[in-house]
């Protein structure tokens, strides 16, 4: 290695360390999110060591960060992260079982009721106490923001899936019209999650509900989105 590549090489390493500073802390506002959310199945350390890991393989497909990266690299950060919950199978199985038993009982009661059934409608059907419901429905968490992680994607919400500015533009009106389908709360719950990396407890703070309340707001929203999509 002649001195001039050894330079061009210790200076793009410089660069590229320069740009993951700048980043970490997006990277540590979405591992105090998940963290919270998922009730210390990871250690914290090791959430920061894959979401910086992911950060780093953002930063060699992506290129030179401009304004649209922060977004890019936090789907990316918390897809990292999320897969790696999912491959440690982090829920208890008689947790995932009790959840699976209560999404078909919400289905069940919103057939029979003729709308989406309310907590209250929903535990009194399940003879559940208000802690064991929260519960539950928080022990979803993980499999919900996956699945709202995934949709973006979907949306074409990454820029480097764009390959030109045309597909850009109809990508970016498929998540206008798509966000359009959602209700101010629902509108509200995505841009706190997905804007300001807050967690569902801070959302629920903010909007003075509980969490399960606003992770029942999330699949309506998430439904409501992929409907929209599909038409």
């Amino acid at each position: 290695m002649d001195m001039h590549s050894g330079y061009a090489e210790l200076h793009s390493a410089a660069v590229e360390q320069q740009h993951v500073l700048a980043y970490v802390p997006l990277v540590k506002r979405i591992v105090r999110q998940l963290a919270s959310q998922t009730g210390g199945a990871i250690d914290r350390e090791d959430m920061e060591q894959i979401g910086l890991l992911g950060l780093l393989d953002c930063l060699r497909r992506y290129g030179t960060p401009d304004d649209k990266f922060g977004a890019y690299a936090a789907l990316r950060v918390r897809g990292a992260i999320l897969d790696e919950l999912r491959r440690q199978d982090w829920r208890p199985r008689s947790v995932r079982q009790e959840s699976h038993r209560l999404r078909d009982a919400a289905r069940d009661l919103e057939r029979r009721l003729g709308h989406e059934p309310s907590e209250a409608e929903l535990m009194q059907h399940l003879a559940l106490t208000p802690e064991a419901y929260q519960a539950y429905v928080m022990a979803e968490n993980a499999e919900q923001l996956a699945s709202f992680d995934e949709l973006m994607q979907e949306m074409g919400s990454l820029p480097s899936d764009a390959p030109s500015p045309e597909a850009q533009l109809i990508r970016r009106r498929s998540i206008e019209q798509a966000l359009l389908a959602l209700d101010e709360r629902e509108q509200r719950v995505v841009q706190l999650y997905y804007e300001f990396d807050l967690s569902l407890k801070e959302i629920a703070a903010v909007l003075d509900l509980t969490e399960a309340r606003i992770c029942q707001i999330n699949k309506g929203a998430l439904r409501k989105m992929r409907d929209s999509l599909k038409h």
